[in-house]
């Protein structure tokens, strides 16, 4: 087993701790040493991050070409080709992005972030389709959220398929994005939509998102992964809408937010303190830590606005920012004493039950 030099620190501390206790003797001991060897380098880490900048560069070096002048004639003459033209080409490119991936990935199905990272071309090149479609059937409307819909449709199917997550959580957030259009279209693209303002439909949308995933991939076995990344969009719509409504309430019109007064907001920021013990409170009683970090995170969240709101203006900056970082170094030493707990008991639980294992950090 490879440990990081820091898990084997906590290793061999609580390998040391149980020996001295007689919980383990000193053969076990040396067994449970010689189990594991320490990585200096974080390989897998160095991997996910390559790809990323990878494709972060192939953007730049795009970029790059259209500002050299004497490529520019070259790409406009290329680019005043139709807009249908442009639409069966960008599809036919991502088309070859998709297959290419899913050959590696059946050919390599350990080269994981590789992989990954051509069908983020092809969720790049989809997306331009798309919108060239839009252009070529537009209509004058301005229903472009039928667009988002088909995207939404078009990347779910392709990531249930192939199976890639990736590309599944942009389904998610295209049909994020078609939800709030198309309510916007259906309002005549005023702030309310049946008495609620755009994160009011959030918070449904996200509680809606939340149980339908959990209904769906709790019961289709083959794609019981997606469960997780379904749950993870779904909490984020909601914490990020609440945390949205704990600030401006139920209000979309600027100018009616201004005259009201933050106390009047309270009731919203109890809403979304409740949601966030609600999902501490989950997360305890079955032992998910999705749930229970996405509490944890947004109750400090919630806490850390209503310090702004209430005390920036009365208190001197000096004393606010200081104040702002003891709390936060006050914060950071109890998570890393918890999670050094939960190391070691984690770690003495395993080696009862005839395990070897250490969860990630």
């Amino acid at each position: 087993m490879q440990l990081s030099k820091k898990e084997a620190d906590i290793v061999k501390n609580a390998i040391s701790t149980w020996t001295k206790d007689k919980v383990i003797t000193q053969e076990v001991s040396e067994t449970l040493l010689r189990s594991y060897e320490v990585t200096h380098f974080d390989w897998k880490r160095v991997a996910k991050y390559s790809f990323w900048l990878a494709i972060f560069s192939i953007i730049v070096s795009v970029s790059a070409v259209l500002a050299d002048k004497w490529l520019i004639a070259l790409i406009e003459m290329i680019f005043t080709a139709p807009d249908s033209v442009k639409f069966f080409s960008l599809a036919l490119l991502s088309a070859g992005f998709y297959y290419l991936g899913l050959r590696r990935k059946c050919d390599h199905p350990q080269k994981v972030y590789s992989n990954e990272a051509i069908f983020f071309l092809g969720v790049l090149t989809t997306a331009a389709s798309i919108a060239y479609l839009g252009k070529f059937m537009d209509t004058g409307s301005g229903h472009f959220s039928l667009l988002l819909l088909l995207a939404s449709i078009i990347y779910g199917v392709l990531g249930l398929w192939f199976p890639s997550k990736l590309v599944w959580i942009f389904s998610l957030l295209s049909l994020g994005s078609w939800f709030g259009a198309e309510t916007g279209y259906a309002s005549g693209w005023g702030a309310y939509y049946l008495g609620m303002s755009y994160p009011m439909r959030f918070v449904l949308f996200g509680l809606v998102l939340i149980v339908a995933g959990s209904y769906i991939f709790g019961k289709w076995a083959k794609r019981v992964d997606f469960l997780s990344p379904t749950r993870a969009m779904g909490l984020l719509y909601l914490f990020i809408a609440l945390w949205i409504m704990s600030i401006f309430g139920n209000y979309s019109d600027p100018e009616t937010w201004e005259k009201v007064k933050q106390i009047e907001l309270f009731h919203w920021s109890l809403l979304f303190g409740a949601a966030s013990i609600a999902s501490i409170y989950h997360g305890v009683k079955y032992d998910d830590g999705m749930t229970r970090g996405f509490g944890v995170t947004f109750i400090f969240i919630n806490l850390y606005t209503r310090f702004f709101e209430y005390f920036w203006d009365g208190t001197h900056k000096a004393i606010f920012f200081a104040l702002l970082a003891i709390s936060f170094w006050f914060l950071g030493s109890r998570a890393e004493t918890i999670w050094n707990l939960n190391t070691i008991r984690y770690l003495k639980k395993s080696n009862q039950g005839g395990k070897n294992e250490v969860p990630s950090s």
